[in-house]
């Protein structure tokens, strides 16, 4: 049986490097904010949260706070939950956060989840962009875009030690 190739578009040093720059342009964009929330789809969107959390706190005085996005990503109709309560990102920045924008299917249906809270500005970040799309959803943080085919697919390792990106 023969395995697929993986290619790796993104080593440890590149994803770091990546992180730390979409926290600067987090940054830039919520400069005149006290606190933002970043709000990570389960389950790397939200390790990559983290990692962007805590490059926000070295480099800004902004709070940012954590926000658990679960979205059941086969039936994306199902009720998405949120380990903050809405009152909690209510009138206030949120970034939404995935590790790679596929089709935009996760993507646009957690942005439809935040449109029903009233909020002071919304954003979506993700590590790998792919430029192939089902839905109107851009990523306005991206680490990396890419043009890839239909049956092309990236994975994204960001726990461990060594942080990998790879294409399948």
């Amino acid at each position: 049986m023969k395995t697929a190739e993986k290619n790796t578009i993104l080593n440890h040093d590149q994803i770091v490097h990546k992180i730390r720059r979409i926290a600067y342009q987090i940054y830039e964009s919520n400069v005149d904010e006290e606190e933002i929330i970043l709000a990570g789809i389960d389950a790397n969107g939200y390790i990559l949260a983290k990692k962007l959390k805590n490059v926000l706190l070295k480099i800004s005085t902004i709070k940012p706070v954590l926000c658990r996005v679960q979205i059941d990503k086969k039936n994306p109709l199902n009720p998405i939950s949120t380990s903050l309560p809405v009152a909690e990102y209510t009138n206030k920045s949120v970034i939404l956060i995935d590790d790679v924008l596929n089709s935009g299917t996760t993507l646009i249906y957690g942005v439809k989840h935040f449109l029903n809270v009233p909020l002071k500005q919304f954003k979506t970040a993700v590590l790998v962009n792919r430029n192939h799309k089902k839905y109107p959803v851009k990523a306005d943080f991206k680490g990396i875009s890419l043009s890839t085919s239909l049956h092309e697919h990236v994975d994204v390792v960001l726990k461990g030690n060594v942080f990998e990106a790879s294409l399948n």
